[in-house]
C-alpha cells in the first residue's frame, strides 16, 4: 500500500479508486451480514395509503345553547301570536287604512327632511369647528353645546311657543327700520314647529358625527392635494368628504332610524304623524293594544328597510378601503347553497379504493 502526501504535507493511507458496483456486490434478499446494506423498510404506520375521513370537533354546548335560545324564542312568539288580546283581526284591519297610512307618509317625509337639512347645517358646523378662525369655532362649539344639552321634548315646546316671546319678527337693519315684520303665530305652525325643532337638534349632533369623520382621514391626504395646487373647498370637497364617509355612514344611519322613531314625539304637539293617527283611532274606539301593534309593525318594516339601505352605502363607500367587499345577503345564500352542494356531492360519491389495492378490489 502506497502512501500519497495530502495537502498539509503529512502521508497517509492513498484513498481507493471509486467503482461502479457490480451485481455480485449486491447482496441477496436472502443472505444478511453485520457489514452488508440492509434493505430499505416501508416505516409508514399501516393504513396510511388508505383514504381517512376528518371528523370535525362536536360542540355540544353549542348545540345546546343553541337549542334553549330557539325553544325561549318559539315560547315567546307562541305568547305573542297565540295571545286573544292582542286582536290580530284588528291589526290586519287598520293597518292599511287611509288615516294610519297618512301618518305614516307625514313620518317618512318628516325624517326625510330633518335628515337633509340636520346633516347641511352641521356639515356648515363642522366646518366652521375645524377652522382657523377662532370666532366661528366658538360660536358652532356654542351651538353644539346648547342644543346637546337641552331635551328634545324642551325644544319643540320652547319652538311651539315661540310667539309668547317673539309675537313679531322682522327684517331690516339691526338697531335700525324694519322692512318687512310679520306675526309669529301666523307663521310657525305645529308642522313647521315640528321640522325647525328637531333640525336644530339632529344639526348638533350631525355637526360632531362629520368633524369626527373628518378627522379620520390622514393628515397626508390634505397636504398631497395641496401640494397639487388644489383649492380649500376642492380639497374638501373631493378628498376628505368622500374618504370621511366611510366613518360617517354607520353613524349617520343610526341616526337616521334614531330620528324616524323620535318623530313619534311630535304628537305632543298634535302633528298626525303615524303615532297621532293610531293614537286618534283608538281614542275612539277604545282598542289600544292592536293599534298600538299596527305603528309598532310600521315602524319596524321601516326601519328594516333603512337598515338594507344603510348596508348597501355602507359597502359602496368601502370600495376603495377594503380588498373584499363584504358579501351581500344574495351572495352569501350563494355561497351556502354551493357549499351544501359540494357537501352533498361528497357524501354520495363512490370511495376511491387506495393505490396499492387497486387490483384486488377490481378482482
Amino acid at each position: 500500500m502506497s502512501a500519497t502526501p495530502d495537502v498539509l504535507g503529512v502521508s497517509g493511507p492513498s484513498t481507493p479508486p471509486k467503482r461502479d458496483p457490480s451485481p455480485s456486490d449486491t447482496p441477496s434478499s436472502g443472505a444478511s451480514s453485520s457489514g452488508a446494506a440492509s434493505p430499505k423498510r416501508d416505516l409508514s404506520p399501516p393504513g396510511a395509503d388508505e383514504i381517512t375521513r376528518i371528523v370535525p370537533r362536536r360542540h355540544i354546548g353549542r348545540w345546546l345553547s343553541g337549542a334553549v335560545a330557539l325553544l325561549v324564542l318559539a315560547m315567546v312568539v307562541n305568547s305573542v301570536v297565540r295571545n286573544e288580546r292582542f286582536q290580530w283581526s284588528v291589526v290586519g284591519q287598520y293597518f292599511t287604512t287611509p288615516a294610519v297610512l297618512d301618518g305614516l307618509l307625514l313620518t317618512l317625509w318628516l325624517t326625510a327632511g330633518v335628515m337633509v337639512l340636520g346633516f347641511l347645517i352641521g356639515t356648515v358646523f363642522a366646518v366652521m369647528r375645524l377652522s382657523a378662525n377662532p370666532v366661528l369655532r366658538t360660536i358652532s362649539w356654542g351651538y353644539v353645546w346648547i342644543f346637546r344639552s337641552t331635551p328634545l321634548l324642551v325644544q319643540l315646546l320652547f319652538w311651539f311657543n315661540i310667539g309668547a316671546l317673539y309675537p313679531t319678527l322682522g327684517i331690516g337693519i339691526p338697531f335700525g327700520p324694519e322692512f318687512l315684520t310679520f306675526k309669529t303665530v301666523n307663521l310657525f305652525g305645529a308642522g313647521l314647529t315640528a321640522l325647525i325643532g328637531l333640525t336644530l337638534h339632529e344639526a348638533a349632533y350631525a355637526a360632531e358625527v362629520v368633524r369626527g369623520g373628518i378627522l379620520s382621514v390622514d393628515g397626508g391626504q390634505t397636504e398631497a392635494a395641496q401640494s397639487l395646487g388644489l383649492s380649500r373647498w376642492r380639497v374638501l370637497r373631493r378628498i376628505i368628504v368622500p374618504q370621511a364617509m366611510r366613518s360617517i355612514v354607520p353613524t349617520a344611519g343610526n341616526m337616521l332610524i334614531g330620528t324616524l322613531k323620535g318623530t313619534s314625539i311630535v304628537s305632543v304637539l298634535a302633528v298626525q304623524d303615524l303615532l297621532f293617527s293610531v293614537q286618534l283611532i283608538y281614542n275612539r274606539t277604545y282598542q289600544v293594544i292592536p293599534l298600538l301593534m299596527v305603528a309598532t309593525l310600521w315602524y319596524i318594516a321601516v326601519t328594516s328597510v333603512l337598515s338594507v339601505g344603510q348596508f348597501y352605502v355602507e359597502r359602496y363607500y368601502a370600495r376603495g378601503a377594503a380588498r373584499e367587499l363584504p358579501p351581500t345577503p344574495l351572495q352569501r345564500l350563494r355561497h351556502r347553497t354551493a357549499d351544501l352542494a359540494g357537501r352533498l356531492r361528497t357524501a354520495t360519491a363512490p370511495t376511491r379504493p387506495p393505490a396499492g389495492n387497486r387490483e384486488e378490489f377490481h378482482k
